[in-house]
C-alpha cells in the first residue's frame, strides 16, 4: 500500500502545475473586409441643376471685373467715344442751298470732301505747327521742373515735406478758366503787378500778350500741370525699395549718382506716362488760348486746331466740316501718341 501511495505521489508532482483561471479581456473580431462604395449617380435633372449652378458661379466670377468697369465705360462710351463716332459720320456730308443760296438748306453726301478741304487749308496747318512748337519747348521745361521737384521730395534735404507737395498741387486743383483769367491780369499791361515793377525800375516791360503770346500760354500751362506731373513721378519714386538706395551707398554712390544712376532708371515707365499726357494735351489746347485771345490781338480764331475747329463748327455753323477737322485731329494726336510710344519702346529695349 505504501508502494502504491508513493508512486500516486510521484505521478501527480510529474504533472505540471496549471495557473488559476483568470477572466480575460474580450477578443476582438477578425476585420470584415468592406466592400467598396457605389457613386450614387444622380438623375438628369439634378446633374443639369449642378451644372447649371457651377456655369453660373463661373459666370458670375467672370463678370465681376467688368461690373466694376461699367461705370467708366459707360461715362467714355457716352461723352468720348459717341461723340467721336457722331464727328466722324457728320463729316461725310454738307450742307447745300439752291436758289443762288436763298433757298432752304439740304443735307447731301460729300465723301471725302471735307477731309481734302481740311488737308489742303493752311490755317489748320499752321495751327499744327504752332502746337508742336509749343510742345517741343513747353514739355521739356515742365517735366525737369517736375522730376526736379519730386526728386527733393523724396529726398531728406528739405522739411515739410506735405506742405510743398500740397504747395506744388494746388494750381493742378485750380480749374484752367480760373488760372487763365488770374495769370490774364498779371499779363495785362494796366494791371500788372509784374509791369508795375519793371515801371519802378525805369525798365521797359515785357509785352506778355504781344507776338511772343504763345510763351505766355506755355507759361500758365506749365504752372498748372508741373504739380500733377510731379506727383505721378514721387509716387513712383515712393514705390522703389529703401535696399537698392543702400546698395548704392554702399557701392561708393552720392546722392546724386543715386538720382542719376538708380531712380531715373527705375522711374522710367512714369516719366513716358507724363510726356504722353503732356503731348496729348498740347495737340488739344483750347482753354487758355480761347480766354486770352480777348486779351490779345494776336490770338486768331485758328491760333490752335481745336480753336479752328471750334470756330467753324459752332461760330460758323458749319458742323460737318469742323467734324472732318476734329476728326483728324484725333487722328493726329493718335499718330503722334503711338510714335512716341513705339520710339520709347524701342530706345528701351521693349
Amino acid at each position: 500500500m505504501d508502494n502504491v501511495e508513493t508512486m500516486h505521489t510521484a505521478v501527480a508532482s510529474e504533472q505540471p502545475t496549471q495557473a488559476p483561471a483568470t477572466p480575460s479581456a474580450p477578443s476582438e473580431p477578425p476585420p470584415t473586409r468592406q466592400k467598396p462604395l457605389r457613386r450614387l449617380r444622380l438623375p438628369g435633372s439634378m446633374r443639369n441643376l449642378n451644372m447649371r449652378r457651377l456655369n453660373w458661379h463661373t459666370l458670375k466670377r467672370q463678370l465681376v471685373p467688368f461690373a466694376f468697369l461699367a461705370p467708366f465705360l459707360l461715362i467714355f462710351a457716352a461723352f468720348f467715344f459717341a461723340p467721336f463716332v457722331y464727328a466722324l459720320i457728320q463729316s461725310f456730308y454738307k450742307e447745300e442751298r439752291s436758289g443762288l443760296g436763298f433757298g432752304p438748306p439740304t443735307i447731301v453726301w460729300a465723301g471725302l470732301q471735307n477731309y481734302s478741304a481740311a488737308l489742303h487749308d493752311p490755317q489748320f496747318w499752321d495751327g499744327i505747327k504752332r502746337v508742336i512748337l509749343f510742345g517741343v519747348v513747353q514739355i521739356p521745361i515742365m517735366m525737369i521742373v517736375a522730376l526736379a521737384l519730386a526728386l527733393l521730395m523724396d529726398s531728406a534735404v528739405i522739411r515739410l515735406k506735405r506742405f510743398f507737395r500740397l504747395a506744388v498741387f494746388i494750381p493742378y486743383a485750380v480749374p484752367a478758366v480760373v488760372a487763365t483769367i488770374m495769370w490774364g491780369f498779371f499779363y495785362s499791361p494796366d494791371a500788372s503787378p509784374i509791369v508795375a515793377v519793371f515801371t519802378a525800375f525805369h525798365l521797359p516791360p515785357p509785352n506778355f500778350l504781344g507776338k511772343d503770346v504763345l510763351w505766355s500760354i506755355a507759361n500758365i500751362s506749365t504752372w498748372e500741370f508741373t504739380g500733377y506731373n510731379m506727383i505721378i513721378f514721387f509716387s513712383a519714386l515712393q514705390a522703389i525699395p529703401q535696399e537698392i538706395y543702400e546698395s548704392g551707398r554702399l557701392d561708393g554712390l552720392s546722392e546724386l549718382g543715386i538720382a542719376l544712376r538708380l531712380k531715373l532708371p527705375l522711374i522710367t515707365p512714369s516719366l513716358v506716362l507724363g510726356v504722353l499726357f503732356s503731348l496729348i494735351g498740347t495737340l488739344q489746347l483750347f482753354n487758355e488760348p480761347l480766354i486770352l485771345q480777348r486779351l490779345s490781338s494776336y490770338i486768331s480764331s485758328t491760333y490752335t486746331p481745336n480753336i479752328f475747329a471750334y470756330n467753324i463748327a459752332f461760330v460758323e455753323t458749319n458742323y460737318y466740316y469742323g467734324g472732318a477737322i476734329a476728326v483728324i485731329l484725333g487722328v493726329v494726336t493718335f499718330a503722334f501718341s503711338y510714335g512716341f510710344l513705339r520710339l520709347t519702346r524701342r530706345q528701351s529695349g521693349v
